[in-house]
């Protein structure tokens, strides 16, 4: 919910400076409204690739289970943090 009301805020956002420009209003306000835009729209974007989701089973071999755990914000379930060694990848399971 919160995810969505950022995005529509950065689109918002977007779309007046877009209007501003358009309508000939004060460049110094399009153009914070541009930025503003921008940096919630491709925060949000950026937050959605770069943080995975919960695995709902173990890895297979290569991964060590690590002492990191969690309580999940959005699920309340356990969370167990493993790694692969070889190149620093961390996955998240719901235990």
């Amino acid at each position: 919910m919160l995810r969505s009301i950022v995005l529509g805020l950065g689109v918002l956002a977007l779309a007046a400076a877009l209007v501003v420009l358009v309508f000939g209003g004060p460049l110094p306000i399009a153009f914070w409204l541009g930025v503003a835009g921008a940096m919630l729209t491709a925060g949000l974007i950026h937050e959605r690739v770069h943080y995975k989701s919960l695995a709902a089973r173990r890895p297979g071999p290569g991964w060590q289970r690590t002492a990191e755990r969690f309580i999940d914000p959005e699920s309340g379930k356990t969370v167990t943090v493993y790694v692969r060694p070889v190149d620093g990848e961390r996955m998240y399971v719901a235990e």
